[in-house]
């Protein structure tokens, strides 16, 4: 399978499924975050986790704090979730999304996929606004949030040092529409 094949039309391959995060799915979401962490801006972790780590992770999340995965022909592809933003009370209809596509699949629809939903699932929990911190230099993910309705709302100059450089932080925001 090749990323080309990823719409499934045609090829004989199934498209690609967004459902609910497993337990079981915690080797592949560790794997790929991982990949970031080590090579990329996209997270300011300098140090892998490990399964233990992703475990109480996962264990932090439930209804109204989502984790999805996109899973392509039984095979984990990226991940999703709405996490607390804050811990204080006062910011409890407020969550921060997480987005990491597996790198043979970027540019595919997968980060937007998985951002669709997680909007919607927040909309449906009845938060009223997602935040998204984004490295500055990281443009496909700024330009897929914008394009998904988040507005920058700050920016955080030279507040994260990685790969012996300074880096700055985007804040996006998405105001969500009332839950009916």
């Amino acid at each position: 399978m090749t990323p080309d094949d990823i719409d499934g039309q045609g090829d004989g391959l199934p498209a690609p499924i967004i459902r609910a995060a497993r337990a079981s799915d915690l080797g592949d979401i560790t794997a790929i975050y991982n990949h970031y962490v080590l090579d990329s801006t996209a997270t300011y972790q300098n140090e892998p986790d490990s399964l233990e780590d992703r475990e109480r992770w996962f264990a932090a999340h439930g209804p109204g704090h989502p984790v999805l995965v996109c899973e392509l022909a039984g095979e984990v592809i990226g991940w999703g979730a709405l996490s607390r933003f804050h811990p204080r009370s006062a910011y409890q209809h407020t969550v921060e999304d997480s987005l990491y596509v597996h790198y043979d699949y970027h540019r595919q629809g997968i980060g937007r996929l998985l951002l669709e939903e997680l909007i919607r699932l927040a909309a449906s929990a009845g938060h009223h606004s997602i935040i998204a911190l984004i490295s500055a230099d990281q443009e496909p993910s700024l330009h897929l949030h914008a394009r998904l309705g988040f507005v920058e709302s700050g920016r955080l100059r030279e507040v994260g040092w990685k790969f012996s450089r300074w880096l700055d932080v985007v804040y996006l925001q998405k105001h969500l529409p009332p839950k009916p």
